[in-house]
């Protein structure tokens, strides 16, 4: 009896901490269901980031436990800065909000550009990014300029969405650093709309369009070579166009180098997809794995495919330590490249008429 008492007892302990165990990982198991998840989309409509989110928004929930829906929410400005915000400061602390944002809001918070920052990226839990690819500055062909040295010695109308957004950020840093003549027309609402200004030859050319992007909604310009692609912005050549230089490759000296560096770090956060802080550790597990299980489903990679979407994950750990090592970039490389970014560039809004190069 002593024995059979003794193996009962050690029976129920198990049990007992089994159950302890097992009950919040339930918990969070049925934390979803019913409940609707709102994505925020830092860009408006229309565009590779967009396109993404919308794909991921129909396939995601049947990853996540409980199969809760997915309700996409564009909301641009401020270079992306609106939407980090939101997400950091009103957005419930619980997972209900997920969002996609282009990682120029984490640049606008290293280089301190703007009062209106009000989160902090290295805080925000990183969920994943499904896809990253270099960025890339390009103009009309048609202008005649085939490259960044040609670029110094002619003015070309570049189309921007705001001061913080990548159209507006890398030609002022190219101005600045490697002396190019970049004129922008800023004030655009969406690379959309950009990209609709460039066929109505309003402007000439864009910056801060990922490879995957321009392929996915421009293939005929490259088809057909209507654009010279002038500079590819990462920390490594994209193998498909590895004759375009990387922004760091036309860095006259290492001072420079470094400068444009951290421009082009950012990149391998793709387009990732972040929530707010704050959310429990175990709920966001469930948010990283239903995205790493997303990006194995045969038919997400098959819409896709067909969406020309390319689809390469990069888990949220990883993007949590570039993001962290970039708000901990050195003072004195953040003051030259703050220097780099002076707006005395000639920046214009665009008018009615559309502003029709000379």
């Amino acid at each position: 009896m002593g024995i059979r008492s003794s193996l009962m007892h050690g029976l129920g302990v198990v049990l007992v901490g089994t159950m302890a165990f097992s009950a919040p990982a339930a918990a969070q198991a049925d934390f979803y269901k019913g409940k609707t998840i709102e994505l925020i989309i830092s860009t408006g409509v229309g565009g590779g980031l967009d396109t993404n989110a919308r794909m991921v928004a129909r396939y995601l929930p049947k990853h996540i436990p409980g199969n809760p829906n997915i309700v996409a929410k564009n909301m641009p400005g401020a270079g992306h800065v609106r939407a980090a915000n939101y997400i950091y400061n009103q957005a419930p602390k619980d997972g209900t909000t997920i969002g996609t944002l282009i990682p120029a809001f984490v640049m606008a918070q290293v280089l301190d550009r703007t009062d209106a920052i009000q989160f902090d990226a290295a805080k925000m839990p990183w969920l994943a990014s499904t896809s990253a690819s270099n960025s890339t500055v390009y103009v009309w062909k048609s202008t005649g300029v085939t490259s960044v040295d040609e670029a110094k010695k002619k003015q070309v109308l570049m189309g921007g969405t705001g001061a913080g957004s990548y159209t507006t950020l890398y030609p002022l840093v190219m101005n600045h650093i490697l002396g190019t003549k970049f004129k922008i027309v800023s004030g655009y609402n969406s690379t959309a709309e950009i990209r609709l200004a460039m066929e109505r030859n309003e402007v000439q050319g864009r910056a801060g369009n990922n490879f995957n992007s321009l392929k996915a909604e421009n293939a005929d310009w490259l088809k057909e070579g209507r654009i010279a692609i002038l500079a590819q912005v990462g920390l490594e050549r994209d193998p498909e166009f590895s004759q375009v230089p990387l922004l760091i490759d036309l860095a006259k000296n290492d001072e420079e180098r470094r400068i444009l560096k951290l421009f082009s770090a950012d990149v391998v956060i793709g387009r990732p997809f972040l929530t707010a802080p704050g959310v429990p550790a175990d709920r966001v597990a469930i948010l990283r794995k239903a995205f790493a299980d997303m990006t194995k489903d045969p038919d997400f990679l098959k819409e896709s495919a067909q969406a020309n979407l390319d689809v390469s994950l990069v888990e949220g750990e990883k993007i949590q330590k570039v993001v962290e090592e970039l708000v901990q970039t050195p003072p004195d490389i953040v003051a030259k490249a703050k220097a780099a970014m002076d707006p005395k560039t000639l920046v214009e809004k665009p008018n009615s008429e559309g502003d029709k190069p000379k």
